[in-house]
């Protein structure tokens, strides 16, 4: 498991019927993306420090610096 900035961590509920939960991935503790993670939780707005377990994914959301560099168009400097 690797994330960004700004990903989204998802974690599914062991219950059936109960509610997933998910956050914003707002630090991370590795150069290389993995885990822990320090995520912004959408349902309380509060910060902590997550160790996902086999219940979890995340969601990769398109970050500015993944995008391909090359040369500009004519005209669109």
């Amino acid at each position: 498991m690797r994330a960004h900035v700004g990903d989204q961590l998802i974690i599914e509920s062991p219950t059936t019927g109960a509610a997933r939960r998910d956050g914003e991935i707002v630090g991370l503790h590795h150069d290389d993306g993995t885990p822990p993670y320090d995520v912004r939780w959408s349902d309380s707005d509060r910060v902590s420090l997550v160790f996902p377990g086999p219940d979890a994914h995340i969601h990769h959301i398109e970050h500015v610096s993944e995008r391909p560099r090359g040369p500009a168009a004519p005209g669109h400097q």
